[in-house]
């Protein structure tokens, strides 16, 4: 009789890759919320089930003073986060434990956060009902789950290509051949399928193109997206129903751009929507206008609405600054109509204000831009749309990012010295923001260059190129591989002239330089 299996049928000898994800920033949840008129709760304690590499726990826990705990029952991933953890010196409590396990623990707090991330639709039900159980005992009143899953009707047509291929690689992969050949095996044998024009693809057009698009993925996000045993996409109405014994309403999407209906749906289809009385059934029938094939929901347990007055005066006190070069913003966004044009006499002036990376509250900007005819309803939308397209970013109270800056600057020290050798983790650590904020594997190696009192890009260049060398690697250009010293020389010296003008002024506000 084989072991128990601990892994519950998740694929578990590929390790999960190093993605950094924001929404489970607890920081995120207020602007959300404020857009719906809806009570935050200050976030204290925080947890997170199935962290993956444990990047988001990590740089959360860091660069803020929210108390962090979380489990991943592949003890290689906790082993990583918990290195992680100590390098940064933060207190979070990262466990390897199975849900059911970390469940049962008796050192844990209330929590005013509970975030998933790509959990719930990869997971059994049996596995489902202990998270419900977890977040009914262990979620404070008030307090907010975060939970992001495959959705229908989005998935509806690719659902049973996913089960042939799957299928495919457990019954015709060969053994011991590892996950990585057996998905290869499956997708040439999908793609070979395609081509007799079976009357499925030609029923379902879009399965050729999704095929398409899997191939140009990581095999190991691959293993974890689509092979796992249980895959269970389903619509918003049945997870309202598997929360409601926890006692969870739907508070809103924590994608911001999901909150902009201008981008997302037509004048008729907000019109047609706005007659269903019932939230939850006109949140699904929304999910048929646009599709919906990936959900990224905050819940709250007991929804309170704020007043005009309080939503108005909570929303002049936000803070937030600039992440990306001004002249690089672009003005345009896509929603699920499409690429939108932004309007220029609006977000030009909105731009130009914040383009020196300093702080400014919402109120501030208001009166700055009092002359510019932008009205306040304006500038919310346009701050919606900034954030959620990752130009614009919260920012903590100035205490907080003082006290979190110790930790943040160990874990990016850490994180640095670590892209000599990898290129894998391509974040670091903002006590500004409190979260991570894309910096490439090249860029991590200038900043570490600038800290070795390195203070010219012709430097940053020379000693990202010693590193590549030792280890006999070159850069790859236009698909071409760039052979001579002097060539690659040359490409990294413009990279580093680029980052010190677009990039290098941001990461200083940020305190990540």
């Amino acid at each position: 009789k084989r072991m128990q299996d601990w892994t519950s049928g998740y694929v578990a000898d590929i390790g999960y890759t190093f993605g950094y994800y924001a929404e489970l920033n607890p920081m995120r949840v207020k602007l959300a919320f404020l857009n719906q008129g809806l009570v935050c709760p200050q976030v204290s304690s925080a947890c997170e089930l199935g962290f993956g590499q444990g990047l988001s726990a990590n740089f959360h826990a860091a660069a803020s003073e929210v108390d962090w705990y979380g489990t991943d029952f592949n003890p290689s991933q906790a082993g990583f986060a918990q290195e992680l953890t100590a390098a940064s010196g933060a207190s979070a409590k990262l466990y390897d434990q199975a849900f059911s396990e970390f469940a049962r623990r008796t050192d844990l707090p209330d929590f005013d956060y509970i975030g998933l991330h790509g959990i719930w639709s990869w997971i059994s039900d049996e596995n489902r009902w202990v998270i419900v159980d977890f977040v009914a005992r262990k979620l404070k009143v008030g307090g907010v789950l975060y939970i992001s899953y495959n959705t229908l009707p989005g998935w509806s047509t690719f659902a049973p290509m996913r089960h042939l291929m799957t299928e495919h690689a457990e019954v015709l992969g060969a053994e011991g051949r590892g996950i990585v050949s057996r998905i290869n095996g499956a997708m040439d044998f999908a793609e070979k399928l395609l081509a007799t024009n079976p009357m499925y693809s030609r029923s379902n057009p879009q399965v050729n193109e999704r095929l398409r698009q899997m191939k140009s993925h990581s095999r190991h996000y691959l293993a974890h997206e689509y092979f796992n045993r249980d895959w269970h996409p389903m619509h918003v109405s049945t997870m309202a129903g598997w929360l409601e014994p926890a006692k969870l309403q739907y508070a809103c999407s924590a994608h911001y751009l999901d909150q902009i209906e201008a981008v997302n749906l037509t004048p008729e289809q907000q019109a047609f929507l706005n007659d269903i009385p019932d939230p939850m059934f006109r949140e699904t029938t929304r999910d048929f206008m646009v599709n919906q094939q990936f959900r990224r929901d905050y819940w709250v347990k007991g929804a309170r609405r704020l007043s005009v007055l309080e939503q108005g005066e909570q929303h002049r006190q936000q803070r937030l600054m600039l992440l990306s070069h001004r002249p690089d913003v672009s003005l345009k966004v896509t929603g699920t109509l499409g690429e939108a044009t932004l309007n220029e006499s609006v977000y030009a002036p909105i731009l130009d204000l914040v383009a020196d990376f300093k702080a400014r509250t919402l109120g501030q900007m208001e009166k700055a831009l009092s002359d510019k005819g932008i009205s306040f309803a304006q500038l919310l939308q346009a701050v919606m749309i900034l954030a959620g397209s990752g130009q614009v970013a919260l920012v903590q109270d100035d205490p907080v990012i003082d006290k979190a800056r110790k930790q943040t600057e160990r874990l990016n020290l850490y994180l640095c010295q670590r892209a000599r050798g990898s290129a894998d983790i391509s974040y670091l650590a903002s006590p500004v923001t409190g979260g991570g904020i894309t910096v490439n594997r090249f860029q991590q190696l200038f900043l570490q260059a600038l800290g070795q009192g390195k203070s010219e890009p012709v430097d940053w260049a020379q000693h990202v190129w010693q590193i590549l060398q030792a280890q006999g690697q070159k850069l790859v250009k236009e698909g071409k591989t760039l052979e001579t010293a002097e060539a690659n020389l040359a490409e990294i010296t413009n990279q580093a002239e680029n980052f010190a003008l677009k990039s290098l002024p941001a990461l200083k506000a940020l305190q990540i330089a």
